[in-house]
C-alpha cells in the first residue's frame, strides 16, 4: 500500500519517502504508527467473518478497524467486534446493514428485533430508516441512542431484546436495518 501511495503521489509531483508512505498508511487503518501496524499485521489475527446473506458493512465501517459477520460456530448469530490493538476514532462504528424495498409493507407497522449482546461497548444498538420516493430526508428513523427507555447498550451487557417498531408510509420506497456497535 505504502509502494502504491508514494507511486501515486509522484504523479502529482508529492515526493514522499518509502517511510512516510509507511507512516501515512498505518494512521489511514487506525494505527498510531508504523510499528503498530507491522506488530498487528503479523501477530496471529483470526480470520474475517463471512457476512450474512443480504448484508453489508456500511461504508463508514472500517473492515480493517472491525471485525463483522457470521459468529464463527453461532449460525445466524452477526458479529462486529474491534480488532485487537486498534485506535478506534470516536466517530468511528462498525455497522452491518441490509436495505430492502418498502413496496410490500407500505401503510403497515414494521418491527425490527435483535438479540443483543455487548463487551466493553460504548453503544451497541439496532437501527432502522424509511426513505422516501425520490431521495429526501427519511420518513421515519430509530437508533435507540436518544432512548431513556430500552435503548443502546453500554459497556457489558449479556443477551437482551431490543426492538424498533416504524409505520411506514404509502410514500416510502426503501427501508433500511442495520447493527451497530
Amino acid at each position: 500500500m505504502a509502494k502504491s501511495l508514494r507511486s501515486a503521489l509522484a504523479k502529482y509531483e508529492h515526493e514522499l519517502s518509502h517511510g512516510q508512505c509507511l507512516e501515512l498508511v498505518a494512521r489511514q487503518l487506525g494505527c498510531a504508527d508504523w510499528n503498530v501496524l507491522a506488530a498487528r499485521e503479523t501477530s496471529k489475527s483470526p480470520p474475517d467473518l463471512q457476512m450474512p446473506e443480504g448484508w453489508f458493512a456500511a461504508s463508514h465501517s472500517s473492515r480493517e478497524m472491525f471485525r463483522m459477520g457470521v459468529a464463527p460456530g453461532l449460525a445466524g448469530v452477526a458479529m462486529i467486534e474491534a480488532r485487537a490493538d486498534t485506535r478506534i476514532p470516536p466517530d468511528m462504528t462498525g455497522v452491518l446493514m441490509r436495505s430492502f424495498s418498502a413496496r410490500a409493507f407500505r401503510a403497515k407497522r414494521l418491527r425490527f428485533s435483535a438479540q443483543l449482546k455487548t463487551q466493553r461497548a460504548t453503544a451497541g444498538t439496532i437501527w432502522m430508516r424509511v426513505d422516501p420516493r425520490g431521495g429526501g430526508r427519511y420518513l421515519r428513523f430509530d437508533n435507540m441512542l436518544n432512548r431513556t427507555e430500552n435503548g443502546a447498550l453500554k459497556g457489558d451487557a449479556d443477551w437482551i431484546e431490543r426492538n424498533i417498531v416504524l409505520d411506514v408510509s404509502y410514500s416510502a420506497e426503501s427501508i433500511h436495518i442495520w447493527v451497530s456497535s
